[in-house]
C-alpha cells in the first residue's frame, strides 16, 4: 500500500462485490472509497434477487389460500392490493440501504455519491473532482438489455416491473432465463393472464434438461400460456393496452409486456477504453484468474465481467481479490460446484453439473431420478410434482451434479452444495440417515439407476 495515492482502494459500483470488497480491504489496513450514482446494494438489493423474492412469496399465497381446505381450513375470499404490496417492498429496500450506508460508515469506507469515471490508470473522476488510488476496482454490474425491434420503447425490463403502479391484468413476458421465468409466475400467481414467449425449443438454456422440463410442466398446471419458439417482430400502442405481432403473424394483446432476453456488463462510458483496458464483445471487462485487468492497477468484480453471474459469486469474488491485493495471498475465486436457484413456481435448484454436462466431461454416469408428489399436496389436493435428482461418475462414484424441482428446493440443495464440495460419493448419500418425513430425505434413499 501506498501513501502517494489518495486511497490504496477506490471501487466504482457500491454492489454486493463492490461493497464487500470496501469493507474488507479496511480490515487489511487500507484506505478504501466507493461511488455509487444509483443505490447502495446495486442490482440484487434493489432491483433484483431481492424484491424479486419478495414477490415470490406474495405470489404464491394463493396456493396456500387453496391447499387450506384439505387440512380443514376455511378460508374467506382473498382480495390481493399491489400497491400495499409494493409500498411494502420499498420501505424493506429502503431499510437495507440503510444497513449498506452503516456497513461502509462503521469500516471507515468513505463513500462517494454521484457517477466515477477513470480518468487513468490510476485515477478517477467522481462530480468534477479527480481522486488518486492506488488500485481501481470495476464493479458496476450489468443493466438489462432490450433487443431493437419496431415498438420497444413500450416494453419494460425487470427494473420497472418492481415499480409499477398497478397491478396489470395481462401480462407478456418475452424471453427464457430464470428471470423470464420467475416474473411469469410472479405474475400468474398475482391474478394476471399471464404469457411467456421464448425463442428456442425449452427455457432456462443450460439447466438440467429434467429441471428445464418439470419446471415447464408444472408451470402448464398453473395456467401459464407458455410459447415456445415463437419470437416478437413489433409493438404497437393502442389506446388501452400493447399489441405484439409474433414471428408466425400471430398477435398477443397485453397490459404490460416486459422483456427478459439478458442483461449486458454496465460498462459504457466509463473511461474503460481510454485508459486501455480489454473488454469482449458484450462490454465485459476481461480479467485473468486473480480478477485483474489488462491494466494492472484496474481489476473488475461481479456482473461486470460476465463470469459467473450471482451475487454470492460476486462476494467470493470480492474476498478473493482483497486477499491478493491486500493480504500477500494471491488467490482466485473457486467456481466448482457453485449452487443456483430459480424462484420458479414450484422453485428449481442445482449444485455441480448436469447430466448433460456430466456425459461430455465423463464419459459413463449413473443417473438416479425421483419424481413424486410431496407430502403436503396427499391433502392439498393440488397437482404439484417434485422432482430430485443425482448425477454420479461410474468410475468413482462421486456425485457430480444435483438438481430439484420443488418446494424448498434452494433450501435443501443449499446443503447438499457443501456435500459436493467436500467431493461426496453416492455411497457416502446411501450411508446417510434421512430425516423422515421431508423431501430432502429422498436425496439419500434413490438407490435405482434410470436407464440410458
Amino acid at each position: 500500500m501506498s501513501t502517494s495515492y489518495d486511497y490504496d482502494l477506490f471501487t466504482i459500483g457500491a454492489g454486493s462485490g463492490g461493497v464487500r470488497a470496501s469493507r474488507i480491504a479496511t480490515q487489511y489496513g487500507a484506505r478504501a472509497a466507493v461511488a455509487e450514482d444509483r443505490y447502495l446494494g446495486g442490482t440484487c438489493v434493489n432491483v433484483g434477487c431481492v424484491p424479486k423474492k419478495l414477490l415470490v412469496y406474495a405470489s404464491h399465497f394463493h396456493e396456500e389460500f387453496r391447499a387450506a381446505k384439505g387440512f380443514g381450513w376455511t378460508v374467506g375470499d382473498a382480495d390481493f392490493d399491489w400497491p400495499t404490496l409494493i409500498a411494502n417492498k420499498n420501505a424493506e429496500i429502503a431499510r437495507l440501504n440503510d444497513i449498506y450506508d452503516s456497513l461502509l460508515s462503521k469500516a471507515d469506507v468513505e463513500q462517494f455519491t454521484g457517477r466515477a469515471t477513470i480518468v487513468d490508470p490510476h485515477t478517477v473522476a467522481v462530480n468534477g473532482k479527480e481522486i488518486t488510488a492506488e488500485h481501481i476496482l470495476v464493479a458496476t454490474g450489468s443493466w438489462p438489455h432490450l433487443p431493437d425491434i419496431p415498438g420497444i420503447e413500450h416494453a419494460i425490463s425487470s427494473n420497472e416491473a418492481f415499480f409499477l403502479e398497478a397491478m396489470p391484468k395481462r401480462v407478456l413476458i418475452v424471453g427464457g432465463g430464470y428471470i423470464a421465468v420467475e416474473f411469469a409466475g410472479i405474475f400468474s400467481g398475482l391474478g394476471a393472464a399471464t404469457t411467456q414467449l421464448y425463442r428456442g425449443d425449452l427455457f432456462l438454456r443450460g439447466f438440467d434438461c429434467d429441471v428445464r422440463t418439470t419446471v415447464r410442466d408444472e408451470m402448464l398446471k398453473k395456467d401459464i400460456d407458455l410459447r415456445f419458439n415463437l419470437n416478437v417482430t413489433s409493438i404497437e400502442k393502442t389506446e388501452n393496452a400493447f399489441v405484439a405481432t409474433l414471428t408466425d403473424n400471430s398477435t398477443i394483446t397485453a397490459d404490460v409486456i416486459m422483456y427478459a432476453t439478458g442483461r449486458l456488463p454496465l460498462t459504457a462510458d466509463l473511461g474503460l477504453e481510454a485508459a486501455g483496458v480489454d473488454m469482449n464483445a458484450k462490454g465485459a471487462v476481461v480479467v485473468n484468474d486473480l480478477s485483474q485487468s489488462s491494466v494492472p492497477s484496474i481489476h473488475a468484480i461481479g456482473d461486470v465481467t460476465d463470469r459467473m453471474n450471482l451475487t454470492p459469486v460476486a462476494i467470493a469474488e470480492a474476498m478473493a481479490l482483497t486477499a491478493t491485493l491486500f493480504g500477500d495471498c494471491p488467490t482466485a475465486p473457486d467456481y466448482d460446484c457453485v449452487p443456483s436457484a430459480v424462484f420458479s413456481q414450484p422453485p428449481a435448484a442445482t449444485v455441480g453439473l448436469s447430466e448433460e454436462q456430466a456425459r461430455e466431461r465423463h464419459g459413463e454416469i449413473d443417473v438416479y431420478r425421483s419424481t413424486f408428489r410431496a407430502m403436503k399436496h396427499t391433502l392439498s389436493g393440488l397437482d404439484e410434482k417434485t422432482m430430485m435428482k443425482l448425477v454420479v461418475a461410474r468410475d468413482t462414484d462421486r456425485v457430480l451434479g444435483v438438481h430439484m424441482v420443488g418446494p424448498e428446493a434452494g433450501e435443501i440443495v443449499q446443503g447438499f452444495a457443501v456435500a459436493l464440495k467436500a467431493g461426496a460419493t453416492k455411497s457416502m448419500f446411501d450411508a446417510t440417515v434421512g430425516i423422515h418425513p421431508t423431501s430432502a430425505e429422498e436425496f439419500v434413499t434413490m438407490r435405482t439407476k434410470v436407464e440410458a
